[in-house]
Parts: C-alpha cells; sequence; structure tokens
C-alpha cells in the first residue's frame, strides 16, 4: 500500500522481470480496479507490470471516497508511483477510462513515456456522454435502457448523470448500492459484442465503488477543461509511438473517438478489430494486445 496523502492510501503490485521493459497498466471505470487477467498480456520473461487500484476503488482506501479524488490527483499518483519504483521511462498500458487517464498522463509527463497502448478509447467528452447516458446506446438496447432508466422519476430523466448523482450520494447505504447495482448492470451488459442482456448482479461494495466514482468523474467532465481537454493537447505527444485497438461494435465507447485520437496523432497506429465490443477480454482484442506486447519487447 502507498500513502499518497489526502488520506489515500493506494494499492500498487508489481510482477514479471525486476529488470524487465517496465509498463504501467491503468484500469478502467474510473473505480474498476485491477485484476489478475490484467497481467495476461505481457511476457513475464520480458516486462516489469505495474498495476495499481486507483484512488477509491479495488484495495485502495477509503473505499468508494470521491474526496481528493480527480483526474490530476491519479496523474500524481502514477508520478509517485514511477520514483518510488525506481523507473526512469515506461509503456502506459490502459483502456476505456484507463486510456483516457494513459493520455492524460503522457500529456503532463510526455518525457516519462516510451509508448501509449490503448482499447476502447474515451475521450471524456460531452458527446461520449451523451451517447451512453442520453440514449444513444439505448435506441441498441431499448430493453435495459428502460431497466437503467426506470428507477428515476421521468420528471429527472432529462439528465441521468445528474439525477443518479443525487441517489448515489444520499447518504442512505441501501438506496446508494441499490441505483449503483443499476448503473454498473447497465454498463457490464453492454461491454461485450456476445452480450445477451445480462452480465450478473455486481457485488454491493463493488457497485457503490464503480458507480459513484464514475459519476463523480462524469458529472465533473473528468475534471477536463478546454485548455486540457485531450484532442486539444496531441501535440504534446509528438514523438511517442501509439497503438490503438478498437472493438468495431464498442457499445460503451464507440469508434468514433478512436478514430478521431488517430487522426490527430501521426505517431498512432490503429487496429479496428471486427466483431469486438468493449471489453478488454473479448478474443479478438485479447490476441492483438497480445501481439503488440510481443512485439513491443522485440524492438
Amino acid at each position: 500500500m502507498l500513502d499518497v496523502g489526502n488520506g489515500h492510501r493506494i494499492y500498487v503490485e508489481q510482477c514479471g522481470r525486476r529488470d524487465g521493459v517496465p509498463v504501467i497498466v491503468l484500469h478502467g471505470g474510473p473505480g474498476g480496479g485491477c485484476s489478475p487477467a490484467m497481467r495476461r498480456y505481457f511476457d513475464p520473461n520480458v516486462y516489469r507490470i505495474v498495476l495499481f487500484d486507483q484512488r477509491g476503488c479495488g484495495r485502495s482506501v477509503p473505499q468508494a471516497s470521491v474526496h481528493n479524488n480527480t483526474t490530476w490527483d491519479l496523474v500524481r499518483d502514477i508520478e509517485q508511483i514511477r520514483q518510488v519504483l525506481g523507473i526512469g521511462r515506461w509503456h502506459a498500458f490502459g483502456g476505456s477510462w484507463g486510456a483516457t487517464l494513459a493520455l492524460v498522463y503522457a500529456q503532463t509527463h510526455p518525457e516519462r513515456v516510451l509508448s501509449l497502448i490503448l482499447r476502447g478509447v474515451f475521450l471524456m467528452t460531452q458527446r461520449e456522454l451523451d451517447w451512453f447516458y442520453g440514449g444513444g446506446a439505448g435506441q441498441f438496447w431499448p430493453d435495459l435502457w428502460a431497466r437503467f432508466v426506470d428507477p428515476i422519476p421521468e420528471a429527472e430523466r432529462g439528465n441521468l448523470i445528474e439525477a443518479y448523482h443525487r441517489r448515489l450520494f444520499s447518504g442512505h447505504m441501501p438506496d446508494e448500492i441499490r441505483h449503483a447495482r443499476a448503473w454498473a448492470n447497465w454498463e457490464n451488459a453492454l461491454a461485450s459484442v456476445d452480450s445477451n442482456g445480462f452480465a450478473g448482479e455486481a457485488p454491493g461494495d463493488y457497485a457503490r465503488a464503480f458507480a459513484r466514482l464514475e459519476n463523480h468523474y462524469f458529472i465533473n467532465g473528468g475534471f477536463l477543461t478546454q485548455e486540457t481537454a485531450i484532442l486539444n493537447n496531441m501535440h504534446r505527444l509528438r514523438g511517442i509511438p501509439g497503438r490503438i485497438v478498437q472493438g468495431r461494435y464498442d457499445m460503451i465507447c464507440p469508434p468514433a473517438a478512436a478514430w478521431s485520437l488517430h487522426r490527430k496523432w501521426p505517431e498512432s497506429r490503429i487496429h479496428m478489430i471486427p466483431m469486438a465490443g468493449h471489453a478488454l477480454s473479448e478474443p479478438g482484442i485479447t490476441r492483438e494486445l497480445v501481439r503488440i506486447m510481443d512485439e513491443i519487447a522485440t524492438h
């Protein structure tokens, strides 16, 4: 556990070769936490793999806390991890929100980044939030959309992020968990291209941390301004290579964002995976990420 200040202690782990090629793995959400499955993309005989649970989720404490929990706090945490581990430069590997964080970190500390490997790109724009929480994805999944919308009174459905915010931070634990599960279930059910519409009921503690953190970041626009918006700062990544792996049928983070990023980043290569959705575990996405990391390992 690493004390990063402001009352937060974050879980950090290393695996693979201690003298290997360093890579930092950034999980999604915000609030998803890292898992042992995230190690599978890296040859442990080559890579020094660093994973951590971001503030407020996974094994980090305090759980589900949004105090002193912003994008810029997480960027500072990544830098503190790098310094504590004595790593000069590293690759940044992240998907969904993890891709967002990897890009913001690299734009803030470009001298510390060897390359970026991104999956299911999310640029934290209002357009993307409107797609997923304003009814766009619901056009394809009207039954699940109804399940997500139904807990909210009709008068509040004009802004579901705000409506859920009031309930996820009500201070009444049973109510928070009930709405947290509805929030998490909506996203989890759409992650895989093979989804049948039900991904199982998320455990209460996990769902509460996941939903509160996502909602907190989304209602604050990811704590990005026009000056710090990702596409406005792509010039800061000049000279840094990038690999973008994107599911063609990603319902959570549609491919338009990945394509916009690629067009603004001459050093990037984009890999559109047919018949794949958003999840890291999609077979085509897994194969391509393993192939890319094996390729990087040989250079």
